[in-house]
């Protein structure tokens, strides 16, 4: 633990990726085999479950810190990590331990069975037996919450250096199913092993935001444009007569959409499609929020899978005929894609194509991104003909063109503090709409971005003059300022109380010009749902 511990503090202190890259290798370099395995897994979201709850966790460091748990909570709100918290306010003592990283995880997966007297012994042990950094990690790894500004990306690279192994084949090897628990490092990292690489998917392209003018992408000919879904990315994988569905989270997701199981009778062996799960009722492509009553089932009953059914909407295909295709230009690929299609295409069969339009110049391309919502996208996706398909998110040669956001004017009406160096301050704000037949104010959206530094302070010195009621660490004010709040896309939801849903809230300008009576109303912002796209949604081939 204490390399790995130093590891930590060394990252967290440098915002030099050269510096991160130096110490990670020299980590994976220098560790036991055991916990360079776990070093990878952590570094990649494969932490082992929570063992112990956040109540818990707050209650017996404030314990044991022989503080108040007022003043504990206060703390918090001011550091704004509860890991970071506990290692300040822990006593120092000159225990020592020299348990490794893996034996401490080792123990945390085994915790999460034992009762609660068990788990407080355990902490208070193990809490007064390390240093501060040490502290810091193990509470990070108790509460499975471990971000610290290293990427798949930096991690992979820093392990390339160490083994001398190709980003890109560490990128291939780290996806896909396996667990730290089980494997060697010598097994996820230095074997070469052909049944390994069955269910394996493929690191995912991604595009970077197109934010110059689309014309300076040069001669329109050279480029093909489709629709931005917005579903859950996906790879739809047969090998062997199996299927893997893997979302671009690397999470395996194949029993969570059965549709998609007539797919290996279909699709020939040897094959890996990119595309979208996209939620299909009454055979026209829907809305995230529809989509969202699949993600996170344990099981998809009869009724669910008739409610909303999905289909994948294909980009491109990455593997034919058990080869990896990806270094052929897109354009190849795509009539690989279509004759597949083409071949195995029905009614009943769950597989579309993203289609991809041609145009004869940039301002047909800019009509069709305006007409976006008409199709229940985001926008349009630019894909250069002759390029290979990469890994991870390069510049260059994919670009996405999102339509401009929806905008609606929100009252504030509740505040809470933020996090790390905004702990101390209320930025994180609950908005609302005027119920135009009760004439009043009703919740719709959250947003905590948007407003620079300056404005953020003196929101925060008005909130604090202008509290009505205080629940916990939330303020409801005096509806007094109004915000334009922009966002992706608005749905219908039984779930809210507005009745709507909106996708990816976030303040982009303070309306000071602007009275609580002029604020928008919940009929407007109904007004802005999209009617549902044709049947059938955008599909087929070239046009």
């Amino acid at each position: 633990m204490k390399r790995f511990a130093e590891l930590i503090r060394t990252l967290d202190s440098t915002n030099k990726t050269t510096l991160k890259v130096e110490a990670l290798t020299d980590y994976f370099l220098e560790a036991p085999e055991r916990d360079k395995v776990w070093a990878i897994a952590i570094l990649s979201h494969r932490r082992p479950p929570r063992p112990v709850n956040t109540t818990l966790l707050r209650h017996w460091a404030s314990e044991l810190s022989n503080i108040p748990l007022w003043l504990f909570e206060e703390s918090y709100h001011i550091v704004g990590d509860l890991a970071e918290t506990i290692a300040l306010v822990i006593p120092v003592s000159e225990a020592v331990s020299e348990k490794s990283l893996t034996q401490f995880l080792e123990e945390i997966i085994v915790l999460k069975s034992k009762p609660e007297e068990e788990k407080k012994e355990y902490l208070f042990d193990n809490w007064t037996h390390l240093n501060y950094y040490e502290r810091f990690v193990f509470s990070k790894l108790i509460t499975g919450s471990f971000r610290i500004g290293v990427s798949q990306k930096l991690m992979t690279r820093s392990l390339s250096k160490a083994t001398g192994i190709e980003e890109d084949i560490l990128a291939y090897k780290l996806m896909g199913n396996w667990d730290p628990n089980t494997i060697s490092f010598n097994q996820l990292v230095l074997e070469e092993n052909e049944e390994d690489y069955l269910s394996k998917p493929y690191p995912f392209y991604l595009a970077y935001a197109l934010e110059d003018e689309v014309q300076d992408l040069g001669e329109v000919s050279d480029w093909a444009a489709e629709h931005k879904w917005d579903g859950i990315r996906s790879q739809v994988i047969i090998r062997n007569d199996d299927l893997f569905v893997w979302s671009r989270g690397e999470e395996l997701v194949t029993d969570k959409y059965p549709e998609f199981e007539v797919f290996k009778s279909a699709i020939p062996n040897g094959t890996v499609i990119d595309g979208e799960i996209l939620p299909f009722p009454d055979g026209a492509i829907g809305t995230f929020n529809d989509l969202q009553t699949r993600i996170g089932r344990k099981n998809v009953s009869k009724a669910l899978l008739k409610k909303t059914p999905v289909i994948l909407k294909a980009y491109d295909v990455l593997e034919w005929e058990g080869k990896d295709i990806r270094e052929r230009p897109y354009a190849e690929r795509r009539d690989i894609l279509h004759s597949l299609h083409a071949d195995v295409s029905t009614e009943e069969l769950p597989l579309h194509i993203s289609e991809t339009i041609s145009f004869q110049n940039w301002g047909e391309v800019a009509a069709e991104r305006d007409r976006a919502r008409e199709e229940n996208s985001e926008g349009l996706m630019l894909k250069k003909l002759d390029s290979p398909y990469l890994v991870g998110r390069k510049k260059g040669d994919w670009w996405k063109w999102k339509v401009d956001p929806l905008t609606i004017d929100a009252v504030l009406t509740y505040a809470m503090r933020g996090h790390g160096r905004r702990s101390n301050l209320f930025t994180d704000y609950t908005f609302a709409l005027w119920d135009g037949e009760k004439k009043e104010l009703v919740t719709f959206a959250k947003a905590y971005s948007g407003l620079t530094d300056a404005e953020f302070r003196k929101v925060d010195a008005w909130i604090k003059k202008n509290t009505l009621e205080r629940f916990g660490p939330v303020r409801s004010v005096k509806p007094h300022h109004v915000f334009e709040i922009a966002f992706e896309g608005v749905a219908e939801s039984s779930r809210h109380k507005s009745g709507v849903a909106t996708r990816f809230p976030r303040i982009l300008r303070w309306r000071q010009d602007k009275m609580i009576e002029e604020a928008n109303t919940l009929g407007d912002l109904k007004g802005l749902i999209s009617p549902p796209a044709p049947k059938g949604g955008v599909d087929g081939g070239e046009k």
